[in-house]
């Protein structure tokens, strides 16, 4: 079984930080879409504005891949592409796993943008037996008894995680114990994995969490401005207000 530490990616061994790494896939979906529309170069400020970033941290950002544009012309469109794909490893084949075929496994499996991205779902595993063999997307779903021999005979080396909460820690130790090497996890928990390991986490919770504080604040800007009273606050927010937390007068923040 898989032991250690919680992973915290490193800076990449060809010297790209990691916050510019996460950035490349934006890229590539504006680099994508003005290559699908025919546009032979683009600026710095019109792919950061497609991208959502400032100018500067583009240009920061290609120079770690040695490109510079061209001043007064911009970026080479159909170049770019090239060159951010080859860095990210999608001019090859990546077989991938996914393990938990509920409804959000299930979903992921018919998503058709994976294989337009170098991406090949090589099999679906689940652990209820009355899965096995049920096509999901064309592919018929295997039982997990088989994991380990999928992941040989497929040659995986990223696998996905579907499943609840308390399964995906037992799942995740036994895709590192059969070589997998990346992880992205979709169940609502923390894995703890060993160095060498990389861990993608996707929490679809915190994000609507993350844009309810958005839409809070905005309404009591938008009270503030109009002289009305604040927006309403429920009780729990009340009482979880009234409460101090670990620093002092600061309330705790307790997840959902």
């Amino acid at each position: 079984m898989a032991t250690g530490r919680t992973h915290r990616p490193a800076t990449r061994s060809r010297g790209i930080p990691e916050a510019t790494v996460a950035r490349l896939p934006l890229y590539l979906r504006a680099l994508t879409a003005l290559s699908e529309r025919s546009v032979p170069t683009v600026s710095s400020e019109e792919l950061a504005a497609a991208a959502g970033v400032n100018s500067a941290k583009l240009r920061k950002d290609f120079s770690y891949l040695g490109s510079y544009g061209t001043r007064g012309v911009g970026y080479d469109v159909e170049y770019l592409v090239y060159q951010i794909s080859r860095e990210l490893g999608l001019t090859q084949d990546w077989p991938v796993v996914i393990v938990g075929i509920g409804n959000l496994g299930a979903a992921l499996a018919n998503y058709g943008g994976f294989a337009s991205r170098g991406f090949r779902v090589a099999a679906l595993i689940d652990a209820d037996p009355a899965m096995a063999g049920k096509p999901v997307a064309g592919i018929a779903v295997q039982h997990t008894d088989e994991l380990e021999h999928i992941i040989d005979d497929n040659g995986v080396s990223i696998g996905v995680i579907a499943t609840p909460a308390g399964a995906a820690q037992q799942v995740c130790d036994r895709l590192v114990a059969a070589g997998i090497t990346s992880i992205l996890n979709f169940a609502p928990t923390v894995l703890t994995v060993p160095d060498g390991v990389d861990v993608r986490k996707v929490d679809l919770s915190i994000e609507l969490q993350i844009l309810a504080f958005h839409e809070q604040r905005k309404a009591g800007e938008d009270a503030a401005q109009d002289g009305g009273p604040p927006a309403p606050v429920s009780r729990a927010a009340a009482a979880a207000a009234d409460r101090k937390g670990p620093d002092g007068d600061v309330p705790a923040v307790m997840p959902a």
